[in-house]
């Protein structure tokens, strides 16, 4: 993907919805089709200009990433349905980049949705071999495991702990990072919780395991989001430049052998993240000291410490120097997670990535409002399925010219529905299934 052949790649449409609680509410087609109308219609184009399409979903049954976009219209292109775990976002984003950077088709939509139980993730079939299997003997092996307590948490309750055994970081900086992105995503209007909790809070709330409370630990959500991306041509042909921000790295990574060592860091993909940063810095000529801002994958708040040294913004075990500093939140060296992160804007599987994605390329065009961070040059993506798979993405603008929204209202602090109108815009004006039609 970073050969001489490849083209560059550049986002020129983002949308999502809010991020709710599962109570079934709302259905994977409504969620997916207002990501995506959002999507086009920030990037002026309609669905007929789509040449193929990346569907992110962990919990659905096949072809669902049809049903949804055939509501904008039956045109034949490819659909692809992804599933990679908390990664599958970022990894239908890969796709549909892969797409567009190889000269296959010259704009492809990545697309990503979720509707979840409620409750902790739970095992979907007992009928055949967990693919977490391995690591869960490993763990289970080292540590025990406990009946009652979510083998999500586990895992990276137990990395957190092997990283604070390791180097000397207390549970006092796991508290102070969910702390810092529930009081981010009080900013973030797509957000699940958008309440501030003191440090005290957090660290009161229940315990789930080991040193994660209930506060540091992402909810179930619902949700959708979307990135449109298009090669060069297509972006001046249609007028993007000024709003187009370009992918200038992606890689992915799976696990190495370490996965399957006794050491816990590695229980929860820290390799992963090492190896798919540094390809990502080397393809984009740059080094952690050049990015401003970050989404990065807090599932628990124990990955987010984990992540800061897998990332290379400390020097190694010193994750936790950057909390002492400050320097994760405004006013210092970085800001992450200003979205509020998956710990309090939520974690809809499918389009975690996407809603990150999102996120940065409103940063990077300046459109945030309070939650802005300023002078963003270079914009940093870390998303991690366990199982596994860790996509990084780097991002800056295409050019230095600013750009306003368009859409009547600005998308990125404020979380509008879609209307008829933003439909008949962003539909396919030849080959609508009139079945399908949305009603608004």
């Amino acid at each position: 993907m970073s050969g001489a052949n490849f083209n560059k790649v550049y986002v020129v449409g983002v949308g999502m919805s809010k991020f709710i609680k599962p109570r079934g509410e709302v259905d994977y087609p409504e969620f997916g089709l207002e990501a995506a109308v959002k999507a086009l219609n920030d990037a002026k184009i309609n669905y007929d200009d789509i040449k193929y399409a990346a569907c992110g979903y962990v919990y659905g049954d096949s072809t669902a990433g049809q049903r949804v976009l055939y509501q904008l219209g039956m045109t034949q292109i490819p659909v692809i349905n992804v599933n990679n775990n908390c990664s599958t976002g970022s990894t239908a984003l890969l796709q549909a980049r892969i797409a567009v950077g190889s000269g296959m088709v010259d704009c492809a939509m990545a697309l990503g949705f979720e509707r979840m139980a409620r409750g902790s993730l739970g095992v979907t079939f007992t009928d055949r071999t967990n693919p977490m299997d391995h690591v869960t003997m490993v763990m289970a092996g080292e540590k025990g495991f406990e009946p009652k307590a979510p083998g999500a948490a586990q895992i990276f309750g137990n990395a957190g702990i092997g990283y604070m055994e390791k180097y000397g970081s207390t549970e006092e900086h796991l508290a102070k990072i969910a702390e810092k992105n529930h009081r981010h995503s009080s900013k973030n209007p797509y957000s699940q919780f958008r309440d501030i909790y003191t440090l005290d809070q957090v660290k009161q709330s229940p315990k789930v395991y080991g040193p994660l409370t209930k506060l540091q630990c992402c909810p179930t959500s619902d949700g959708a989001g979307c990135v449109i991306v298009a090669n060069e041509d297509f972006v001046k042909k249609h007028g993007l430049m000024d709003q187009a921000v370009e992918i200038c790295a992606q890689t992915m990574a799976t696990d190495s052998p370490r996965l399957l060592t006794t050491d816990a860091i590695q229980w929860a993909g820290f390799d992963m993240t090492v190896t798919a940063a540094k390809e990502a810095y080397k393809i984009a000529g740059i080094t952690p000291n050049d990015v401003q801002v970050i989404e990065l994958h807090d599932c628990f708040s124990a990955n987010e410490l984990l992540t800061y040294d897998a990332l290379g913004l400390t020097p190694p075990g010193k994750a936790h120097t950057i909390i002492d500093s400050g320097d994760n939140t405004y006013g210092g060296k970085y800001v992450i997670n200003p979205s509020g992160g998956l710990i309090s804007k939520g974690h809809p599987l499918g389009a975690t990535g996407l809603a990150q994605c999102t996120e940065l390329t409103w940063q990077l065009r300046g459109w945030t409002g309070d939650r802005q961070v300023p002078n963003v040059k270079y914009a940093l993506q870390h998303n991690v399925g366990l199982g596994g798979a860790v996509v990084i993405g780097i991002y800056k603008k295409a050019n230095g010219n600013t750009t306003q929204p368009h859409l009547g209202y600005n998308p990125a602090i404020e979380a509008r529905p879609i209307t008829q109108e933003d439909y008949n815009k962003a539909c396919s004006k030849s080959k609508r299934a009139e079945f399908l039609e949305a009603k608004l």
